[in-house]
């Protein structure tokens, strides 16, 4: 997959091991970003990336980060359309009661490049029936 740099200090993103799903993001800052409780500060990659068409990439949390850190993505998971030459952001939010730092090279959070399908969408009157039917939230757990 194509990667472009787009300032100093900018790092490719690597996986941790051989069967690792994500590929690590790493924070391209001048100086550390502290993040307060409660706050949300966008963190800049430095990358653009060229993902195929017909795939996405999610950027997800690094597990060791949310829980020893209580950092995360603010959007839960941040979704990189096949289209976009942007930068990659990440979006941090400090879910913990103490202020964190972010130093320049950290990983920040993990991306997964997955195909995705682009349906067309079709007015019904019926759907199909299923066993479940329209049992939502807890209904299988019964």
């Amino acid at each position: 997959m194509n990667v472009k740099f787009l300032r100093p200090g900018a790092m490719m993103p690597t996986y941790g091991t051989e069967y690792s799903a994500g590929a690590d993001l790493y924070a391209c800052v001048d100086a550390p970003v502290t993040i307060l409780p409660g706050e949300t500060k966008s963190i800049p990659t430095g990358l653009a990336v060229e993902i195929p068409v017909g795939y996405a990439g999610l950027v997800y949390a690094r597990s060791g980060m949310a829980c020893k850190r209580d950092l995360a993505p603010a959007n839960k998971v941040g979704v990189v359309d096949s289209d976009y030459r942007g930068e990659l952001l990440v979006m941090l939010h400090n879910h913990g009661q103490n202020p964190q730092t972010v130093n320049a090279g950290e990983r920040i959070a993990q991306m997964v490049i997955t195909p995705v399908m682009t349906p067309t969408f079709t007015l019904v009157d019926e759907l199909t029936d299923t066993m479940r039917g329209t049992g939502g939230f807890g209904s299988t757990g019964k």
